[in-house]
């Protein structure tokens, strides 16, 4: 098993979710994040004054997914979260020793 963590655009979320599933990956957690990468930010105009945006707003994405569907559950994200422009974000794959289901208590591929 696998833990596919991805930061990604905010407005992409719909897009990723919908590919996700079309794979089969069937539990997605989101939370709202902010933060920079190698753009550092951004320099914006409010008002007249030129301000810098230090941390930009991103969504970060989390799958538990058994190793069968790991290869196409990235292709689905890098598909669906693409814009071509900077700052599109960055997909992390982590091993997952142990997941279980609170409810019946199953445990490892069953509790996904």
């Amino acid at each position: 098993m696998k833990l596919i963590s991805a930061i990604i655009k905010p407005f992409k979320l719909d897009e990723v979710r919908t590919a996700l599933n079309v794979v089969g990956v069937q539990g997605v957690t989101v939370t709202d994040v902010r933060g920079f990468g190698r753009q550092k930010g951004h320099t914006e105009l409010y008002r007249g004054a030129e301000y810098v945006v230090d941390f930009l707003p991103k969504v970060k994405l989390e799958a538990a997914v058994p190793d069968a569907l790991l290869d196409e559950a990235i292709a689905a994200i890098e598909k669906a979260a693409a814009t071509g422009k900077i700052g599109d974000g960055k997909i992390f794959v982590i091993d997952l020793e142990q997941a279980i289901r609170i409810r019946t208590g199953e445990t490892g591929g069953e509790a996904l």
